[in-house]
Order: structure tokens, then C-alpha cells, then sequence
């Protein structure tokens, strides 16, 4: 269990309020009950627990319950305290919570998969659990009957899922870097589209319902933003994290977007901005900056009795250069890069200083985060991992403090 941290001081960082320890494995899901001082945890301990706070300022398990298999995924609907978890045998098992959060009533199992459950999303008005797994499918059933409704399968495991509730459109990440746009019918699908983009699996989503966006992050470090509404095909390019980017929530009052990574990266970024789209590679034989070869052009390499030289490309104009043509690195976070990054040597004398300024900032989780919730109303944030341990921060001194009075006043 845990003791509250500090009072909350006024920083530009988060304020890490409370730590919760007790389980005995990673813990891979962590959400923070709305209007409540309360989280609930799922973990690879095959336990679900609800953690209360007391007057001490600790939090302890008024809810212990033990599950069959491990505990792979959650989704819980406030409204109608119904609890959803997935597990690693594939299926998904449904609870009710008390109103006082002390006691938990068994509903129902479904059969959902045939392996692994990854994610977890619950729909009241339609009355569907639909879920993803690593059997390489995602699956819809009915709440009311438990029967399945459908089933659509792809070629790698599923590993994340989004679901817009107008349109009963859902969004799929799979290991293979791809995203699927699927319409699920009461019995049926189709695939609208595929989307492709990043160099590694898609570990987390996040779409914005109002501005029609949705939001990637995948184990290449980056973040993609897809603006699905404009039904153009733009996409902006974000990179800042070190390590797999494992969790997002885009925060739609103030524009900003937080991610945090597997090596405890947070990063909130302001989305607010005019931002470049990062141009598509160009492909050349030879370097478009001196035209010297590139080492595959064996005729011009012959021509000119000169050795062929290794291919590189600019990050902000896209050409193919050579090493000597493009020797100097920068940053340029309108298009993303908020480390340095190689550019051609005409681009990096066209950069700046002001056009450095970074437009996210980063701070130190100081645990591995493979999960992360938001309480947007009271700009909280739950963060969980393989280290067993749940933090509590206080986002408003990195968000503004504007976020929780602003959703107050809606």
C-alpha cells in the first residue's frame, strides 16, 4: 500500500500525489474511478482490486478478487459500475461494483478469444464487449445474451483498440504496424481501410471523437497522428520517446496530447500549433545534393571510376543524400523531431533557432509505464507496469490548470 506523496506544489512537472504497492506481478491495467478517490488494477497476479482512499491518505484494497488466468486487459463503465476483464486464456469476464466500491457481483463470462486478450472497450448503447486478442482477431458480443455477433481476423496479433460509438466504427493496431478501420454490423464487417505507417507493432491508440482523430504510438518509438475526419490523408509524424510508446490520451479541451514509453518517458505535446507534415523518402540513384553515385549505381560508379557512396535522406525535405551532403543534425519539432535528427546541409541552414523551440515537453515517470489512464475532469493520471506499482500524478501544472475547471464548467 501507499502513502500520499506530497501536497500539490506549483511546478511545470507532473506531481507524483500517491503510490499503490501490493501486487505480486505486472500490473496491466490501472483506471482511476470518476468522482471517486478510488483506482481499480488488473494484473498478471490473476487478481482484480479496488483501491480506496482512507482518511490517512493510504490506499488499500477494498476489493481483492482472484481470477482464473491472468489478468490481461480492463474496461470499466462508470455509469453503470460494470467492470470488463480480459484474460490470458481469452476470455473476457464481466462484474458489478457496488455503489460503495466494496463488493463486486460475478455477471457473466464471455468466450471471446482463443488466446491472450489485449484490449477491452464496452458500448451501453448497442450493448456490445468488443475486444482484440493475440489469437489474431477482434471480436464483438452481446451483453445481454453473451453470444457472439462477429469476429474478423488478421495476419498479426491484434494488440490495441479504439471504437467510435456514432459510427460503430473500430480501430485495430496489430503487431505487424498496421491499422485496420473495421464497420461492425450487428452480425457482419467490412473493412474500410488500412493504415500504414510505422516501422513497428502498434502498441496503443487513441481517437478523438470530436476533431475525428486518431492518434498511434508503436514500438519505433514514434507517434502518429491520422486525421481521419479531414479525408485527406494527412498524417504528422512525433518523435520524442526513446523507447516503445505504450499508452495516449488527447486531451480535446486543450489541444495537448500525452504519451508515455516502456523506459517511463511522459510527454505532453502541444497540438495546438501549425505543424509540416515529414515528407515521404525520395529514391534516387545517385546523391540529389553533388550527384555523386550511390554504391548500387554500378554504371555511373563505372563512368566516373569513382566508389559508390552510402544513401541517406533529409528528414525535412526528404531527399536522398549522401553523408558528406548531409553531415549536420537538428531538431525541428513543427515536423515532429524533437531530438536532432540528420538534414541536409541546405535544410539546416534554412532552420532557425526559433524553429528549434520544442514544442512538447518531457518528464521522468521513474518506473516502467506499460499502461496509462486519465481522469481529464480532474486532470489526473494513473500509470502502471512491470514494476509492479501504480502512481497517482497531478497533471494540472503540465496540462494548465485551466483543464479541470474548464470540464467543470461544460
Amino acid at each position: 500500500m501507499a502513502a500520499e506523496i506530497h501536497s500539490r506544489p506549483q511546478s511545470s512537472r507532473p506531481v507524483l500525489l500517491s503510490k499503490i504497492e501490493g501486487h505480486q506481478d505486472a500490473v496491466t491495467a490501472a483506471l482511476l474511478i470518476p468522482k471517486e478517490d478510488g483506482v481499480i488494477t488488473a494484473s498478471e497476479d490473476r487478481t482484480i482490486r479496488v483501491w480506496l482512499k482512507r482518511d490517512s491518505g493510504q490506499y488499500w484494497p477494498s476489493i481483492y478478487h482472484t481470477m482464473a488466468s491472468p489478468c490481461s486487459a480492463m474496461a470499466y463503465h462508470h455509469d453503470s459500475r460494470r467492470i470488463f476483464v480480459g484474460q490470458d486464456n481469452g476470455a473476457v469476464m464481466e462484474f458489478h461494483v457496488s455503489e460503495d466500491f466494496n463488493k463486486m457481483n460475478f455477471i457473466k463470462t464471455y468466450p471471446a478469444h482463443q488466446n491472450r486478450v489485449s484490449a477491452i472497450i464496452f458500448s451501453l448503447a448497442a450493448e456490445w464487449v468488443i475486444s482484440t486478442g493475440h489469437d489474431k482477431c477482434v471480436s464483438w458480443m452481446c451483453t445481454r445474451s453473451g453470444n457472439m455477433l462477429g469476429r474478423h481476423f488478421f495476419t498479426a496479433w491484434a494488440s490495441c483498440l479504439q471504437y467510435d460509438f456514432d459510427t460503430q466504427y473500430a480501430f485495430v493496431g496489430d503487431y505487424s504496424g498496421q491499422i485496420t478501420l473495421l464497420k461492425l454490423g450487428q452480425n457482419s464487417c467490412s473493412v474500410i481501410t488500412t493504415l500504414k505507417g510505422h516501422e513497428g507493432s502498434i502498441a496503443c491508440l487513441w481517437w478523438d471523437p470530436i476533431q475525428r482523430l486518431l492518434f498511434s504510438g508503436a514500438s519505433d518509438s514514434s507517434i502518429i497522428m491520422w486525421d481521419i475526419g479531414g479525408r485527406k490523408g494527412r498524417t504528422l509524424l512525433l518523435q520524442g520517446h526513446h523507447d516503445r510508446v505504450q499508452s495516449l490520451c488527447y486531451l480535446q479541451l486543450t489541444r495537448q496530447l500525452v504519451s508515455c514509453s516502456s523506459d517511463g518517458g511522459i510527454a505532453v505535446w502541444n497540438m495546438d500549433v501549425s505543424r509540416e507534415e515529414a515528407p515521404q523518402w525520395l529514391e534516387s540513384d545517385s546523391c540529389q545534393k553533388c550527384e555523386q553515385p550511390f554504391f548500387w549505381n554500378i554504371k555511373q560508379m563505372w563512368d566516373t571510376k569513382t566508389l559508390g557512396l552510402r544513401q541517406h535522406h533529409c528528414r525535412k525535405c526528404g531527399q536522398a543524400v549522401c553523408g558528406k551532403c548531409s553531415s549536420k543534425r537538428s531538431s525541428y519539432p513543427v515536423m515532429g523531431f524533437e531530438f536532432q535528427v540528420r538534414v541536409c546541409d541546405s535544410c539546416y541552414d534554412s532552420i532557425k533557432d526559433e524553429d528549434r523551440t520544442s514544442l512538447a515537453t518531457f518528464h521522468e515517470g521513474k518506473h516502467n509505464i506499460s499502461h496509462m489512464s486519465m481522469d481529464v475532469a480532474r486532470g489526473l493520471m494513473v500509470t502502471c507496469g512491470t514494476d509492479r506499482i501504480v502512481k497517482i500524478w497531478d497533471m494540472t501544472p503540465v496540462v494548465g490548470c485551466s483543464l479541470a475547471t474548464g470540464f467543470a464548467a461544460r
